[in-house]
This record gives structure tokens, C-alpha cells and sequence, in this order.
């Protein structure tokens, strides 16, 4: 299937995905903890994971499938011995969603060879749809979307854990620290959308919750790598360090203006 049938294929899929949570929203709906973390998972969450794994294995059979909420050992193995896989989080946020904030997305990459491929990241309440494939460029509702420019961090608009905030504060007190995105996956993609100058992840992110932001950020022309300025691979297990996304120029600045001080920002 070519790639754009695919990709529009893949927004009527998030469109659905993104009907059937705030349905379950609307009404009292369960909730619990997982793993030693404690980290939360709605009804939703596993409401939203079924429904991407039936229709996105329909549109690509043969690419392996990785969601926070399915994956097994087994299922790992499986898809990391496949060349293409989904990769993907129902719900970004989980936190926000169970709060009833507006700022939770679902997430979806198309993987191939270790980079994604096409990307769909859907916030169901602000009704945002990013589009991305390799090499065609990045959507936000149809609209073609480019990060900022910018080499200095003075007025930069920043996201992101708040000790790296106040580190960078420190080394230039003109930066603009912008309130908690919950979506890891959006707050790096706002980014690519212009309307952040600079997003921060701190160590330990999973692919599923960089993947379909990787690419959306790059095809909006920015840049999204760890602290050393090396790009992420997908599909491969394991935890991402750091990482760091704005536009080229910034992004190689504030790289240079940490690259001192790494143990502050680990």
C-alpha cells in the first residue's frame, strides 16, 4: 500500500481511537496501578490499545506490533525480529487523562529499520491531529508545521522536568519555563509545531513514547537526540537517556551550553 493511503488510513484509525476514550471519559471508568512504579493505566488505556492492535494489523499484517499495554517478552522478541512494527502508547498521559486534562494524546510510529517510517500523534480534546511520513513533511490539522528558528536560548519558550528548567534558568535567566505537558509525546511535538522553542525528556523513556514524536519533530525540521547529539534508533529494547528537541540552530547551541555540565542535566 503506498505510503499515503497509509497514512490517511492511519488518521482514520486515530480519529476512532480517540472517539472511543473520550466516550469511556464521559462515564466513570476503571483505574489502576502497574509494575513497581506504580504507574497508572485506565480502561482506556487497554479500550484504545485493542482497538489500534485490530485495525492498524489489518492495514500492514506483516509489521510486528509494541504498545505499552501489550507488550510481552514474547511480543518484543516477535516484533523486534520483524523489519516494520507498530509502535505504540493508547494513551500518552494517562495521568492527565485520568484527571480530566486536556493534555493526554494517542500515540502511533510505523517503524521501519529502526526509524519511523509515518507517525500519528491525536489529542481527542483539543482536536490536534499530527501527521508525518519520512520525507514528505509534518501536519498539524492539514497545515504544514515548522519549528522555530533560533540559536540562543534568550526568550526561548522551554519544556520539560522542572530541575532541568531550573538548571537552564540559572545559565540564562531570559529563558521561558512553560507549565507541564503530561504527553511526553506532545510536548516534544510542539516543538516540530512552533509552538515551543526547546522540549526536554529526562532518562528512561520507552519507544512508545518517543516514536511517532521522533518523526514529527524532524519532518517539522527540527531535531530530537540525547545530550551527546546522537539520534534515536527504535525497535531495538531498552530505555532512552536525555534527550533534547528544537530547532537546528538552538538545538546545537544549547548542546554546546550543557555539554559542561551533563552530570546536572542526568
Amino acid at each position: 500500500m503506498p505510503a499515503s493511503d497509509l497514512l490517511s488510513g492511519l488518521e482514520a484509525v486515530m480519529h476512532e481511537a480517540g472517539a472511543l476514550a473520550r466516550l469511556t471519559a464521559a462515564r466513570p471508568f476503571k483505574r489502576w496501578t502497574k509494575g513497581a512504579e506504580q504507574s497508572p493505566v485506565s480502561e482506556a488505556d487497554i479500550a484504545v490499545n485493542d482497538l489500534l492492535r485490530e485495525r492498524l494489523t489489518r492495514l500492514v499484517p506483516e509489521a510486528g506490533w509494541i504498545s505499552e499495554e501489550t507488550e510481552t517478552d514474547q511480543a518484543a522478541r516477535m516484533a523486534r525480529m520483524a523489519r516494520m512494527a507498530w509502535i505504540v502508547d493508547p494513551i500518552d498521559g494517562t495521568r492527565a487523562f485520568i484527571a480530566g486534562r486536556p493534555d493526554w494524546t494517542i500515540s502511533v510510529a510505523l517503524v521501519e529499520d529502526g526509524r519511523p517510517r509515518l507517525a500519528a500523534l491525536f489529542a481527542p480534546v483539543t482536536e490536534q491531529m499530527f501527521l508525518a511520513e519520512r520525507g514528505a513533511g509534518a501536519t498539524l490539522n492539514g497545515a504544514a508545521m515548522c519549528a522555530s528558528h533560533g540559536d540562543t536560548l534568550t526568550g526561548a519558550t522551554i519544556a520539560g522536568p522542572k530541575r532541568y528548567l531550573d538548571r537552564l534558568e540559572r545559565l540564562d535567566p531570559s529563558i521561558l519555563p512553560q507549565p507541564k505537558v503530561h504527553s511526553l509525546a506532545l510536548r516534544l511535538t510542539r516543538v516540530g509545531a512552533g509552538t515551543l522553542d526547546v522540549a526536554f525528556s529526562s532518562g528512561g523513556s520507552q519507544d512508545w513514547d518517543l516514536a511517532a514524536a521522533d518523526l514529527l519533530v524532524h519532518e517539522a525540521g527540527g531535531l530530537l537526540t540525547d545530550f551527546a547529539g546522537r539520534p534515536l534508533l527504535f525497535n531495538g529494547g531498552g530505555a532512552h537517556s536525555a534527550l533534547v528537541a528544537a530547532g537546528p540552530a538552538r538545538h546545537g547551541a544549547l548542546l554546546e551550553l550543557v555539554r559542561d555540565r551533563m552530570p546536572e542535566f542526568a
